[in-house]
């Protein structure tokens, strides 16, 4: 996380059941029926939470299982680490999944938000999901129910979705998987760790990229905030990254105020030179909102 929130302000949930009791139900349908604001969250490597907490229930999510119904088809808890499945599948020689190697994210995030590289995207070899509604009611989602596109995915646009609970993932045969997987992380993960060292602000804190890439545009956000003259630009204790321009580094004193603040101007800076409107790729959670929120559209009067 970017900002850890004041910890006595927040109500933390741990539950590592493998079941669909505990958190995919109960939590969610408690916190509904009780009136109680509460988000769900991964790895929270995307969040960004406000100064002031979040006055409401937290819930981390620990469903962590991984099971292999048949050759090529696995089904994982949405709390599973993303990269750990990818090195696995690639392992057992099926590909489609080399690139999670390198996403610190779980599968539920992954499949929240379709994250990809390499010319993969998660959504690409999901066959189905298994969801819990804010009224405790599970849902399967066949391939056919389901919509990607470029960091995007219908659960976004869910209104009565409280978390995905599982992901069952068909891949294909590979006699080249794993050798893709390595080319992807670099030989024993040293030329990969090398680059990120070399091209991403490693070691600081940072939500990783906070915007995602325009479409249509043939320019990363990275080299359109550079071209803007952004890059090293400071509010508060918030910077815009010397290494890569789609990290902002909090140096230690940065208020979530700071945060938001370098995000709308680098927004504004790169539509008055480019004509490119940024979207943003980090999660903002309101201290009083009922749902996380995107500051894709700068909704913040919503909450």
């Amino acid at each position: 996380m970017q900002h850890r929130p004041q910890l006595e302000k927040w109500t933390e949930i741990h539950q590592r059941n493998e079941t669909f009791l505990g958190f995919p139900v109960v939590s969610p349908r408690y916190c509904h029926e009780h009136s109680i604001r509460y988000i769900i969250i991964g790895k929270g490597s995307n969040c960004l939470f406000d100064d002031l907490g979040f006055d409401g229930c937290v819930i981390l999510n620990r469903v962590e299982f991984l099971e292999s119904k048949e050759p090529g088809t696995y089904r994982v808890g949405s709390g599973f680490r993303f990269n750990r499945l990818g090195v696995h599948c690639s392992n057992e020689g099926f590909t489609g999944l080399e690139f999670a190697g390198a996403i610190p994210a779980t599968v539920g995030g992954a499949t929240y938000m379709n994250a990809g590289a390499n010319g993969q995207e998660t959504g690409n070899v999901i066959d189905s999901v298994d969801i819990v509604t804010v009224k405790g009611t599970i849902q399967r989602l066949e391939r056919n129910d389901l919509n990607f596109g470029y960091r995007s995915s219908t659960f976004q646009d869910m209104e009565d979705l409280a978390a995905i609970v599982a992901v069952t993932f068909r891949l294909q045969q590979s006699g080249s998987a794993r050798r893709k997987q390595q080319e992807c992380l670099g030989r024993c993960g040293y030329g990969f760790n090398y680059r990120r060292r070399m091209t991403q602000p490693l070691g600081e804190r940072t939500a990783g990229s906070v915007f995602r890439n325009p479409l249509n545009v043939g320019v990363a956000a990275a080299e359109l905030i550079e071209k803007a003259g952004m890059k090293g630009y400071r509010v508060g204790g918030a910077v815009v990254s010397n290494v890569h321009a789609n990290f902002f580094v909090n140096t230690g004193d940065s208020t979530s105020r700071d945060m938001l603040d370098l995000i709308a101007l680098v927004k504004d800076k790169v539509d008055q030179k480019f004509g490119v409107q940024l979207k943003e790729e980090v999660i903002y959670f309101h201290p009083e909102c009922n749902e996380q929120i995107s500051k894709n559209e700068m909704k913040m009067e919503q909450c």
